[in-house]
């Protein structure tokens, strides 16, 4: 996250070549798709872990 963050900032500054920017981006591309499939797993494993007895319990969150 934060190497897409920085090549985000990079690009936004404008002092890369066209080039440089296309490489960026296609870096940010493949980030953002890495990025997205952790949260997906991650996504999936608080599921399997909130199931129980093949029912799904819901329970507040609590931020303490």
């Amino acid at each position: 996250m934060e190497e897409l963050e920085k090549l985000v900032e990079q690009m936004e500054r404008g002092d890369i070549s066209l080039e440089e920017s296309l490489k960026s981006f296609e870096r940010g591309i493949r980030l953002t798709r890495t990025c997205q499939q952790a949260l997906q797993d991650a996504e999936q494993k608080v599921q399997i872990l909130l199931e129980k007895n093949g029912q799904q319990t819901l329970e507040p969150f609590t931020d303490e």
